[in-house]
């Protein structure tokens, strides 16, 4: 399927595009789509609700949104990605308490995947503006990224200033000790393929729990991991000089936590 992209459910012109490259201010959910389903549907919708409110201070259409998307991917058969951006062409940068109208960017792509290819990261001092919210400002994360890999690790792994791990940098981390899987308490955006893991795992009976994570004390986990919506989850090799275990029994488990949530039609 080529790309397709649409504003309000109409075809985008570059007018339409205008607002959305020249103001940077909006946010966004991404999500893999198979058949018409999505996993976490429901929660890619509420985000994107939550957040609309929050910059906007208006209510989004949950049902056009929805009937947009469905109609982005209508036809299609197979996987392939879809992201729905929000922003507002009604936004006054002047006055931005005043509600502003919100417009909503659909877009597809051939299906991003990564291969689980176990990763080397890099710790670094650094926190996204608003982390609860998935925006479009996401300079700083791929700029940790590029640094990140210019010296010669695969990604970063973001630490807050009072040096707890909160997130990667398009990514959540989770750790494994022997009894549980452990979540870092510290900002960061509550990613969805993260949540379902989380739900995952409380079905099934594996014991999970959230806490400050420090650097120093990384050497308690067995392993660790990536999650995302382009690959529900990645080893993780080391963290600075931290090394994990990256065999097969995590991935399983984790992706069995994972199939237990439907792909739900669009």
């Amino acid at each position: 399927m080529d790309m397709r992209i649409e504003l309000n459910g109409r075809p985008v012109d570059v007018d339409g595009l205008r607002v959305l490259a020249l103001v940077n201010y909006g946010h966004f959910s991404s999500m893999q789509v198979q058949d018409g389903g999505v996993r976490g549907l429901d929660l890619h919708l509420e985000r994107l609700r939550r957040a609309t409110h929050e910059l906007f201070s208006t209510a989004l259409d949950v049902d056009a949104t929805r009937a947009w998307m469905r109609q982005a991917v209508a036809g299609a058969r197979g996987a392939l990605s879809l992201r729905v951006t929000v922003f507002s062409r009604a936004l006054d940068r002047d006055h931005l308490l005043e509600p502003a109208a919100p417009d909503v960017l659909v877009a597809t792509a051939p299906a991003r995947t990564l291969a689980p290819t176990p990763l080397h990261v890099r710790s670094v001092r650094y926190q996204r503006e608003a982390p609860h919210i998935k925006h479009v400002g996401t300079f700083g994360l791929y700029h940790q990224k590029r640094l990140a890999q210019a010296a010669g690790y695969d990604d970063a792994l973001f630490v807050d200033a009072s040096g707890a791990v909160a997130e990667g940098s398009i990514w959540n981390v989770g750790f494994l000790d022997d009894e549980r899987v452990v979540w870092p308490d510290a900002p960061a955006l509550q990613g969805i393929s993260m949540q379902l893991l989380q739900d995952g795992l409380r079905k099934r009976g594996v014991p999970t729990e959230v806490r400050r994570i420090d650097l120093d004390g990384l050497r308690a986990f067995r392993a660790a991991f990536f999650t995302n919506t382009s690959c529900t989850v990645m080893p993780i090799a080391s963290i600075d000089g931290t090394p994990f275990a990256t065999g097969a029994e995590p991935r399983a488990l984790l992706d069995a936590c994972m199939a237990v949530h439907p792909w739900q039609p669009i």
